[in-house]
Parts: structure tokens; sequence; C-alpha cells
């Protein structure tokens, strides 16, 4: 096919906190070099920049002090310190405690250094920065392929077609996708990235490496009456109950932002066991304990969101670099799951990234060296600290594992100033863990009260999520008889409970049954590829644009 072709020295593929720092961090050494300008561009699927964006978010600001160290007078969205830091554990359906500090991983206490922020608003502020440098950015434009020279280097992507019906067939208003090279092109997609997933196996990117591990996060926006004086700044995390019936790993979070708003939301480990667990229904649980739903009275939802996140840690990050390119952030997992925090470390990853190219501009370098910028940073260091987290929660459960992490960075560190001789290993993917329905017994869950909980068609409809609905399927299965002839009798098909989104489910059609796929309701959140026990639903992405269109996430 015949495609129009844009030429850039830099393309960054993905317009979160990793790809807008990498885009600016270059445009400023370009500036301040006497180099020729060089030419960057930044595409995002989104509909606009910040419309597929989902955090907590508590923000450390040790990334943006190095990117724009005025950031205060540039006007950044980053105005709500922490005030009051507190970590409880849900003991059960009406009882918690509250973990003293002591008792408390050091990684995870947050000082006023720390901020409660609207992820998405920081990423809206970042791309006016960057277009100031010069940077051009593409919003509503999805990259759905790779290119690659006779050689075998990235030589850049292409976006995805738009106008094409459900059969694949041109519609009246078809255009082909464009080819956009550049001599070196930037993967900062998020997390599970469908580009990002093809070039680390098509490079053995995580050669060596333990699998990566995932969460599923679930996030809601409340508006407090406007007559109410909330506890701006007011930092809460949980663990136990919910998940903890079912012997599932994660927690629970609420941030009082400003302007009367509460960011809530719960994080399910992806390791689960019990393919009768539903995380939409555990968020929905979760909201009505008591230490949890006083923090809601008297407020309204008004948003809502998922999306999956990379918490392997250094143990699970692949090698990062590639000829031609290379892979930063979520889209590698970066995040450092003991501090339950990735803005921070894809943003120092994003300005490594930067570094790297223009050094290798400068040059004449065939492969920029980040790796041994990257070992060289407060980002390696920070991550190699706290490389046991994720591993003990999953090999010695919360509370044992809680307290192991707790002994380590509150006793070990301290006192012998390094970190601890050992690493625990995590080797098992996430999609192996699930045991058969018939070895698990099926969970209940309360119908919702439409005061504190509510449906997945209702939650949806918060998302704002749009796709043009007669277009090819974005999420193919490789097998289409696997979740009736397989899953269906081994798991009770778990598609139908992981999604967050109600994309999956069995409809009866004639007296046959069918599995259904509502394409169209898909937040983008990556469950069902990560999930899936048979690795058979695969991501892609669907035309520029679509998906969520969060606007404060």
């Amino acid at each position: 096919m015949e495609r129009e072709c844009m030429e850039f020295d830099v393309v960054i593929v993905g317009a979160g906190p990793a790809g807008l720092s990498a885009a600016c961090r270059l445009a400023q050494l370009n500036q301040q070099s006497d180099q020729e300008p060089l030419s960057i561009c930044v595409i995002e699927k989104g509909s606009e920049v910040g419309a597929h964006i989902l955090s907590g978010a508590v923000f450390e600001t040790r990334a943006l002090e190095e990117l724009f160290p005025d950031w205060r007078t540039l006007g950044a969205p980053v105005t709500v310190a922490v005030q009051d830091d507190s970590l409880l554990y849900l003991t059960t359906e009406y009882n918690h405690v509250r973990v003293p500090h002591f008792l408390t991983p050091k990684p995870l206490q947050n000082s006023t250094d720390n901020y409660v922020i609207s992820l998405a608003n920081l990423c809206r502020w970042l791309a006016e920065q960057a277009e100031s440098l010069g940077v051009e950015i593409f919003p509503g434009f999805a990259a759905s392929s790779i290119n690659y020279d006779a050689n075998g280097v990235v030589t850049g992507i292409n976006t995805s077609d738009m106008g094409r019906d459900k059969n694949h067939q041109p519609k009246s208003n078809f255009q082909a996708g464009i080819e956009l090279k550049a001599q070196y092109t930037i993967f900062a997609e998020g997390c599970r990235g469908h580009l990002g997933k093809q070039l680390i196996k098509n490079f053995s990117l995580d050669k060596g490496k333990q699998p990566q591990h995932y969460a599923l996060g679930l996030k809601e926006i409340w508006q407090m009456p406007a007559d109410t004086t909330p506890p701006i700044g007011k930092v809460i995390h949980s663990t136990g109950w919910p998940l903890s019936e079912s012997r599932t790993s994660g927690g629970g979070f609420v941030y009082h932002l400003d302007n009367n708003q509460v960011s809530i939301g719960l994080i399910v480990d992806l390791n689960y066991r019990n393919p009768y667990l539903d995380p939409f229904e555990e968020f929905q649980r979760f909201k009505h304990h008591p230490a949890i739903k006083q923090h809601l009275q008297g407020a309204e939802r008004v948003a809502y969101g998922a999306r999956a996140i990379a918490k392997g840690g250094i143990s699970s990050l692949p090698k990062q670099q590639f000829h031609g390119g290379l892979l930063i952030g979520c889209d590698a997992g970066t995040l450092n799951v003991a501090k339950i925090k990735g803005s921070h470390s894809a943003m120092k990853s994003g300005l490594l990234a930067a570094e790297a190219i223009f050094h290798a501009f400068s040059t004449s370098e065939k492969v920029p060296d980040y790796q041994g910028r990257f070992e060289q940073s407060w980002l390696y260091e920070e991550l190699y600290d706290t490389r046991n987290a994720g591993s003990y929660i999953h090999q010695f459960g919360t509370l044992l594992g809680g307290a192991l992490s707790a002994f380590e960075h509150n006793l070990w560190h301290p006192l012998l100033k390094q970190p601890v001789p050992w690493t625990v290993h995590d080797k098992q993917h996430d999609h192996q863990q699930l045991r058969t329905s018939h070895d698990c017994l099926p969970i209940n869950y309360p119908k919702p009260d439409g005061i504190l909980s509510f449906d997945r068609p209702s939650s949806v409809f918060l998302s704002a999520t749009q796709h043009e609905e007669n277009q090819p399927c974005h999420l193919v299965l490789t097998d289409e008889t696997i979740p009736i002839d397989v899953h269906l009798g081994q798991f009770d098909e778990p598609s139908q409970r992981y999604c967050p989104a109600g994309v999956y489910e069995f409809v009866e059609v004639n007296g046959k049954l069918n599995f259904q796929i509502n394409a169209s309701n898909c937040i983008h959140c990556k469950t069902c590829d990560i999930k899936d026990p048979s690795q058979n639903i695969r991501w892609q992405t669907p035309e520029g644009g679509g998906g969520p269109n969060y606007q404060n996430m």
C-alpha cells in the first residue's frame, strides 16, 4: 500500500510522562547546542493529550526538577502537597487498624515533598512546554506497526488506517495510515504497549529476566459538595480486605485533591488465582468499608477508568535500547512498586533517553548508550534498592511480605547503608497462576446500591469511551474456539470478570452459545492481553482517537 511519508529526526510514540519528558529534554539540548535544529514528533493515540492517561497519583517531583527547575513559576499543575499520610490494614469488612509509621516501609511513606496530582493535567502541561520548544505533537494518531530496514534496524512506524469497516475493507472515508520515518524512534506507549511487546520479542530484550508482572488499577473521581471542607492533601493507602478474602494481593488508595475532589481506587495484582474473582466488583466492595466510605459521604462520582500497571521492577526490566530506538517508561516497566509511583521514574527514563539520543547525534553513534546512562542514574539505584518489594508480596503474602519490606527499608538500609545482598525472584507469569474453576469457589458479589457502588455500563459511560463502531475489532483472538471449547469449562471464561469494562460476554443466539466481544466498550486497560490464561487475546490499536476520554485522571 502506498502511504504518505513524513521524515523526522526523532519520532516518539506516546504523549505520556515518559514520551513528553524525552521530547522536552531533547528540544532543550538541541536549543542549547550549535547543532542543526532537530525535528521531533510525538504521536498520541488518544483524541487529545491526556485522554488516555490514568494514574493515582501521588507525585515525586525529582525528575520534574531536572527537566524544568522553574516548574512552579511556569505554572505546572502540581500544587497540592501531601499533608497527612497513612497506611490502613483493613482487617475485615468492618474493621481496620492504622499501621504505625515505623512499620510502614519507608518507600511507601509520603512527605510534603510529594504532591497529589492529576497526571493527565500534568501531561497536558508538558505538551504545552514541548510545543513551545518546537516539538510537533499529533494527537488522534495511533502507531499501528513498526518499520525495519533490511538489516533489522527500526526506521519508524506506521499510523493506523482510518476508515476501514469490520471486514477490513475500505469505506468511503478511507485514509491510509502515514509512514513516519526517523533516525531514532522512542516507544513510550505505557504499560503493555502493543509495539513494545513486539520489540521485546523481536530483539529478545527480556532475555535472562524474570517475567514482567502486572496489576490492574481501577480509579474513580468523586466531587464533594461545595459547602464541605475536605482535608486537601490527605493520602490514605490500604491493604487487606476485600482482596484478602480471596488471598489476592493489592491495595486501595484515597487521595484528597483540590477543587473538592477525591481520587479513590483499588489495585489488584494480576497474579490472582481464583478465576471467579472480579476486580471491578472488588473495587465496588472496597468503597463500602467504613474507613473508606466516610471520605465519600455526600459526594458524587464524576469519573471512572482503569489501567494495567507494570510492577515487576528491575528484575523484570528488559533491555531498553536496540538498533534504531529505545523503549522507555511503563512501556519497559520502570514503575517503582515499593513507592506505588511510576510518573517520576517514567519521566527520568525519558530524560535519559533524550540525553543518550542527543549524544548519538553529536557523535554519530549507531546505538545510543541509554543503558550506560541508566545504570549510572538515581533511577537505577532506586529500582535496584526496591527490587524485592513486589516479589516479597507475591512469594510470602501481604502481611509477611510487607514486614520483610519494612525490615529491609526501615532497618537494614539505615543501619548498613546499603541494599540487602539477596534478590527474591518471581518467575511464574501472571496468566499461569489461575486455578481451574473446579478448584475454586464462586464469589457472590452484592448488587450495586447506586450510591457507593455501581455497575459496569454506568461506569464505562463516565470514562467517555468512544470508538467508531464499524471498524476492525482491535481485540484479536488467536483461536476463536478457545473461549468456549477450553476456557469455559476450565476457568468459567475469566475474561467476563477480569475486564473492567464489560467487553467480553457470552450471548445465546438461536440456542447456541457465542463468545461476544464488545470492542466499543474497551477502555484500553490491556488486562485481557495480560491475564488471558492461554494468551489468546491480542490487544492492538484501534483507529486513532478511539478509547476513553479522561479529563483529569
